[in-house]
Formats: structure tokens, sequence, C-alpha cells
């Protein structure tokens, strides 16, 4: 086992207690956690900074508020619940359309049907806490519900793919799909069971999958090839991943982005404590890219030169394949 860690240590491979100590602890002050663990304070940074996030149609406060939730949504028959200060996908409720069949009744993501009744529980469970981080008080997001771009038809059971990009002192150093299966009941979270691609960072295309630390090449659901998928607007998705930095000033962070087949890219959250699974899904270790990022970091960097500066370095042919499956 000793002789296995230290084998990913010399190739490169960032572990979970020097993510936590060099670069968490390092770089990411916690005065500053506020601003990706509230959705809402996100929300508000990114449209500040003129970046595109999903549309916001209303927030839920307090208990009191929870019956406003049916005038929120008159105008729209799709929508997205969640808690502002959630995490890993808990507590979010996809709203894809009302029921035709029962009366003030909605459908979710995963076909099932669900009253409006039901929903403002569910919000009343959120305000109440009991889906964030601290188990305080919360509040309730009500927001656009993001239709994927068709390029992710074949590899996506019922939900929205996403892209996590691994954002270090503002240069995007590793990027992966996430893809929704039956098993993660439509959610784009690896720990639910979600399908992890890495991407090639220089052509925006998806590499080898990941699904429970396992290697895989086909979706589990439809049997699709999770590979060789070219991911549109790569550029700009660089870009705004770099911006995340110059909005939340962590210098290690997760960018979590989807594309909607309308709107285009969007910014959707940002983490300030990544996973490490993104290493599996591109066979290459973090720290080796991070470590490139510190000879070449320059402070008067554009967004847009750090983003240029990523696809030219971790092109995935530069790139030296380790043998997680082994």
């Amino acid at each position: 086992m000793f002789a296995r860690a230290e084998q990913l240590r010399r190739a490169g491979v960032l572990g979970l207690n020097e993510r936590n100590a060099d670069f968490i602890m390092r770089l990411n002050p916690r005065r500053l956690y506020p601003r990706v663990d509230d959705k809402v304070l996100t929300k508000e940074l990114a449209l500040d900074a003129g970046m595109a996030v999903p549309e916001l149609y209303g927030i839920i406060s307090n208990q009191g508020e929870a019956r406003d939730f049916g005038r929120i949504v008159a105008e729209h028959d799709s929508f997205v619940v969640k808690p502002a200060q959630g995490s890993g996908g808990d507590g979010i409720l996809v709203v894809t359309g009302r029921s035709q069949r029962k009366r003030n009744s909605f459908r979710l993501s995963s076909g099932v049907i669900i009253s409006e009744n039901e929903i403002a529980h569910h919000i009343s469970n959120i305000v109440s806490g009991q889906y964030s981080l601290s188990g305080n008080p919360d509040k309730a997001l009500i927001e656009y519900c993001v239709r994927f771009d068709p390029v992710f038809a074949e590899v996506s059971y019922q939900g929205v793919p996403d892209i996590r990009v691994i954002v270090y002192r503002g240069y995007p150093a590793m990027a992966m799909v996430r893809l929704p299966t039956r098993a993660s009941d439509g959610k784009a979270n690896l720990h639910q069971g979600a399908v992890g691609a890495g991407v090639d960072m220089n052509l925006g295309e998806t590499l080898t999958g990941v699904l429970d630390n396992e290697i895989v090449d086909e979706h589990p659901d439809t049997g699709a090839l999770v590979s060789g998928l070219r991911i549109p607007e790569w550029d700009f998705i660089l870009q705004s991943a770099a911006r995340g930095y110059d909005v939340t000033e962590l210098g290690y962070l997760g960018v979590d982005m989807v594309i909607d087949r309308e709107l285009g890219p969007l910014i959707l959250e940002m983490n300030a404590r990544p996973g490490l699974n993104i290493q599996i899904a591109n066979r290459t270790g973090l720290a080796t890219r991070i470590a490139r990022i510190d000879d070449i970091y320059s402070a008067d960097a554009s967004p847009n030169d750090r983003a240029r500066v990523a696809r030219r370095e971790f092109a995935a042919e530069r790139q030296t394949s380790i043998p997680f499956d082994d």
C-alpha cells in the first residue's frame, strides 16, 4: 500500500492531505468562503463581473415566505429549487414541467409527479437548514432550469451534465465533464454515482471516464462512449473559469459550468474544496500541473491569457498517463 502511494506521489498525483494543507488552507482564506458557499452571493458576484448565470426567479428566506412559492413560479413550467448553502447536490429539486393530469402538481426530472404542497414542504426543510453546510437556517433559491446542449444527449441520464474546472492561482489546471446516471438520480455528482470524463485542455474533447473510482469507456445507462465528445465554446468556458479566480480571490478553486442549448455556457456554482477524482478521469496528476503553473505564473496575465496558457501547456498529448486502474 505504501509503495503504491509513493508511486502515485512521484507521478504527480495530488493527495487529500496535501490538497488541504498546501493549497486550500494556504490559498483560500476562510473569510472568502461565503463567496462560494452562499449561492446567492456567488450569483451576485458573477453578475457584477458580467458573467452569465442561470436566471434567479426568487429567494425564500424564511418559513413565512414559503407560501410565495406558487407566485414565484406562476410564469414558469420548469425551474430548479436549491439550498443557498447546500453541497453535493443535496436538497436540489429539478422540475421539468407541470402535470397535465393533476392540478397544482409538477413533474421532476426523474419523472415523478410532486404536488405544490410537497415542494413547499421541501422548501420549508431547506429554510430550516436541513441541507446547509453548517446546519444553520438557509435560503431556498428558485432559478432557471438549464436545458443541456444536444452534444450530451447520449451520455446523460435525465439530468444536466456539468463541467468542473480546477483553477489554480487563476490558471485552469484540469477539467472534467460530470455525466448524470440512473444511480446518481440524474445529478452530476460523482459521489452519488455520476460518471466523470476527463477533458483534453487544448481541444475541449472528453477522454476516459471514471465511475466509482474505476475507469469506464461507456455510460452505464445508455451504453454510449463517453470519450471523443467536443465541448461547445471551450475557449469561453476556460476563460470564464479563469475569471472565477478574479471574482472569488480563491487560489484553489473549482468552477462548475453548464451549457444551455439556447443560452450557452453558464456559471452554475464555485467550490473552495473541489475533489480529487478529476485526476482519475484525466489519468494525470494534478500536482504536476500545479507545479507547472507555479513556474509560469504571471500576476499580470489576464483571464484570457491564463486560459490560453492552459490550452497550450495541458494538452492531453503532452501528458504522461498514470495507470490508476492497475
